[in-house]
């Protein structure tokens, strides 16, 4: 059976089998027995390597540790709210940190980027925040909702996501039309600068695609 584990653009933590590309946590979020019982503990939500010098990890979601979570590529845990960790992806944080200082007047620090994006990607009754903006100032790596499901833009095309890959394509609305962003501002603003870090931007998948 599949652990309860695996993270959706729209920050929904579901089960299933395919595995993801990109690993991460939010602390403990699970009980004693391996149940989910809360979307977050901590406000520093991070995306690692799934391999990192070699390290084992035990069973999955043991009591009292932290949950491991996966998401199908960087582009998926962007549009959850997860930014690069600072200890097995140190060369990838130190970059989105100088991004994050261009775009947010010279702010630095772990504590100072993730309490602004906690912000951006949560509201007030912790559901996920989206934003609005134009379709044609979208850069690729983002996702926007489209009836009620996550798709991300590349190139002139929206890809519908599953937990196992992209499997649809539909053509990428008009520059001036709104779309509804899921991705948070602050990593919509990273991704524009053409961000490709030590972990996939985005699954293989998208090459079937076209």
């Amino acid at each position: 059976m599949a652990l309860r584990n695996r993270v959706t653009p729209l920050n929904e933590i579901v089960a299933d089998p395919a595995r993801g590309l990109v690993y991460g946590n939010r602390g403990c979020l699970h009980d004693a027995q391996g149940h989910i019982r809360r979307a977050y503990a901590v406000r520093r939500w991070i995306a690692c390597r799934l391999e990192f010098k070699g390290w084992r990890r035990g069973p999955l979601l043991q009591p009292g540790r932290f949950t491991e979570l996966f998401f199908l590529d960087e582009a998926t845990a962007f549009a959850a709210g997860h930014r690069p960790c600072a200890l097995c992806r140190r060369e990838d944080y130190d970059r989105f940190a100088a991004l994050w200082a261009q775009h947010h007047h010279g702010e630095r620090g772990a504590d100072a980027i993730d309490r602004r994006l906690h912000g951006e990607r949560l509201t007030a009754d912790r559901r996920q925040r989206r934003h609005e903006a134009a379709s044609g100032g979208l850069p690729d790596g983002a996702f926007v909702l489209r009836a009620g499901a996550p798709w991300l833009v590349r190139g002139e095309a929206l890809l519908r996501w599953s937990p196992a890959g992209y499997t649809e394509r539909a053509a990428r609305p008009a520059p001036d039309e709104p779309a509804a962003v899921i991705t948070p501002s602050s990593l919509v603003a990273v991704l524009r600068e053409g961000w490709a870090g030590a972990v996939p931007l985005v699954h293989p998948s998208v090459a079937t695609l076209g």
